[in-house]
């Protein structure tokens, strides 16, 4: 018997260290290669790490809520088998004589070379990427036996946690693969990637302030509940952010009867065509883009003394989860969408936030952040700037009121559909003037909305 040690692996360049939060496995228990073997929690997203080898998981170096350094060990598999023992058959052998192999040197020398120079002109296999999708070593070998480009594994869809691809996906991808011409027309395209800037580093404080914990006294029956992992990492979030921006607030009350209107008209003829729902979020989303376009300087973040213009408008939404944090998973170059696609992105980023299945990739590179907290009730907010965008827009709660309608012949009240959108920027770098000219013009389009606008 042998025995493997399962290490953490690689998740992404920017990532260091990981959580482990539950075991899949339990002492004892029979494993197959590629098999999850326990789950992790990263500050980007959640995923499962499978096992290299068959095996019986003989040891866990490790307990849940543990944090564990990219390339430690965590588990210890046995593998049978007596690879790692000389059988009897090869002790009896004689040796080889030392001439014979000083003999053989130049050939085995020659047969490298070739074997070399055969792989540089063949299709490269998967080896690195670009994006931050992990991949088992089963699986890459698989890829590299069929000859699968990198650019071709990337797109192939996972069923995995966090889209993980498995050994069954890629056996299901190889077989419709091998099926030739006709099934050729149904293999998914490579997905294109989209170039997005790189992201800033944070801004250094301009002076440090000790901080002092508040001692908090204990009283009888109260309980005492540990945060969540995700719970202390949003907690820093936060605190830097306030330390690092000067946070100054606008807000406007915008009168969105024409877009209730108009979405009560054509909801139900869109969700059965696209069978998707259309709800407020891209409509907002579509206008935030368009005013984005219209001040790009909102669209930008600061790295020490430099204000960095960003050139893609990448949104960031805010997504509620079943434990009470949030996500913010991120629409990428969303004024290119139209309102379609704006709500096809939102539906899939929303309902796969809260089912812990989005990708590295899809909660990074935001430029500018929306959140709804009028999903809660709430009339407006003042949301906390998202670290290093300068900019988040709170979107409230749709109410019904009476309010003031001016006609030419005369003003009257009426019964209108009206909500908050609440502007928080970074006063270093955006003036007063144009943060409330930027939430202005969110709440113009919206006004201005055409009624008979089709989609």
């Amino acid at each position: 018997m042998s025995k493997f040690e399962l290490k953490l692996p690689q998740m992404g360049e920017s990532v260091a260290e990981a959580t482990l939060t539950s075991w899949l496995k339990q002492v004892g228990d029979s494993i197959e290669a590629d098999e999850a073997v326990f789950e992790i929690a990263t500050d980007k997203v959640d995923s499962e790490v499978p096992s290299e080898v068959d095996g019986i998981l003989l040891e866990k170096c490790f307990e849940i809520d543990d944090v564990i350094k990219v390339g430690q060990t965590v588990a210890i598999i046995e593998i049978a088998g007596d690879d790692a023992e000389p059988s009897e058959g090869s002790a009896t052998e004689p040796a080889v004589e030392a001439p014979a192999i000083v003999k053989a040197v130049p050939e085995v020398i020659q047969t490298v070379v070739s074997a070399k120079e055969t792989a540089s002109t063949t299709t490269a296999p998967a080896q690195a990427s670009d994006s931050e999708r992990f991949y088992s070593p089963l699986v890459r070998n698989m890829a590299r036996e069929e000859g699968i480009a990198q650019q071709e594994l990337d797109a192939v869809p996972g069923t995995g946690v966090g889209g993980r691809l498995t050994k069954d996906d890629m056996r299901r991808y190889i077989e419709g693969r091998k099926q030739g011409p006709a099934s050729t027309e149904s293999t998914p395209e490579p997905a294109v990637k989209i170039p997005v800037s790189e992201p800033i580093a944070q801004t250094p404080r301009a002076a440090e302030t000790p901080v002092h914990k508040a001692v908090v006294p204990g009283a009888k029956g109260d309980e005492k509940i540990p945060m969540t992992r995700m719970g202390k990492l949003i907690a820093k979030h936060m605190t830097d952010s306030i330390a690092t921006s000067a946070h100054v607030q606008s807000f406007v009350e915008v009168d969105v009867t024409r877009v209730v209107e108009w979405r009560d008209k054509v909801k139900d003829a869109f969700q059965k065509r696209e069978g998707e729902k259309l709800t407020f979020t891209p409509i907002f989303m579509e206008a935030v883009a368009i005013a984005l376009k219209k001040y790009p300087m909102m669209n930008i973040a600061v790295d020490g003394d430099t204000i960095v213009k960003r050139k893609n408008i990448n949104l960031g939404m805010a997504a509620a989860l079943g434990d009470g944090n949030l996500i913010v998973p991120v629409i990428k170059n969303a004024d290119q969408l139209n309102l379609v696609g704006m709500a096809k992105a939102v539906n899939d980023l929303a309902a796969r936030a809260r089912n812990n299945a989005l990708k590295p990739d899809e909660i990074q590179d935001g430029t500018y952040t929306v959140t709804n907290v009028g999903t809660f009730g709430s009339v407006f907010g003042t949301p906390i700037i998202n670290q290093p965008q300068v900019g988040i827009l709170a979107l409230g709660a749709i109410r019904k009121i009476p309010s003031v309608i001016e006609t030419p012949s005369g003003d009257f009240i009426g019964i209108r559909s009206k909500m908050f959108l609440s502007h928080s920027y970074d006063h270093r770098v955006v003036n007063g003037a144009l943060g409330g000219m930027f939430v202005k013009s969110v709440a113009d389009y919206l006004e201005a909305w055409d009624i008979n606008r089709d989609i």
